[in-house]
């Protein structure tokens, strides 16, 4: 009696399945770890990131700048990084890992620009010079808020989004597949009813052999 294994063969339909799995949850990710980090960037950008006084006359006034005004480099960024991470679904093979790869920068350039922006005052003393009219006035009481952080975290995500485009990218469906796709059925010919031989190449496509 020959010897049987209980061992079970993996089956290939079970892996092409799991593989297109896969690749839409790291889709679904990507896009929301880009869309979220993007949000984040843009609306913290646009808080106080800095804050002191400037002496005037006898006294001194609150003089404050927000992330725009101390660097614009993360919403830039940010919107670059949002395009690329919708382009990833127009392209394909080497395109697809370069705008994954350009998707992954924007995220690390932000979140560096938003670090290096926590503890500049150049913004600050230019609007200390401007009110007191002293081109060498400097700030005061110089105090930085959380918003620079919480700008480094969002560009983070879209960092996060470029790793994953570059790691997963190549299992995304493209965004015009299945256009041409169909358009490649609209194409096909027309199958010849007296070469039996055709009815059965038009059923293996899933075409209609009797159709005009």
């Amino acid at each position: 009696m020959g010897y049987v294994s209980a061992v079970p063969v993996p089956q290939p339909r079970t892996a092409r399945a799991a593989a297109p799995t896969g690749g839409r949850r790291s889709l679904a990710a990507a896009l929301l770890l880009g869309a979220l980090g993007a949000t984040v960037v843009l609306l913290s950008a646009g808080q106080i990131w800095a804050q002191g006084t400037a002496a005037v006359g006898g006294g001194s006034v609150p003089v404050e700048a927000d992330g725009g005004t101390v660097t614009g480099v993360p919403t830039a960024l940010a919107i670059v990084g949002l395009a690329a991470l919708f382009a990833v679904f127009a392209v394909r093979r080497t395109g697809r890992t370069l705008v994954a790869a350009l998707l992954a920068l924007s995220g690390a350039g932000a979140a560096l620009a938003a670090v290096l922006g926590a503890s500049d005052r150049t913004a600050l003393d230019a609007e200390a010079a401007r009110i007191s009219g002293d081109t060498a006035a400097a700030v005061a009481g110089l105090t930085h808020t959380v918003w620079p952080y919480v700008t480094a975290a969002g560009a983070a995500l879209i960092l996060l989004a470029g790793l994953f485009a570059l790691r997963f990218g190549k299992n995304w469906p493209a965004m015009g597949g299945r256009y041409e796709r169909t358009g490649a059925a609209r194409k096909a010919p027309t199958a010849d009813p007296d070469r039996p031989e055709d009815l059965w190449k038009a059923l293996d496509r899933g075409e209609d052999p009797t159709r005009n």
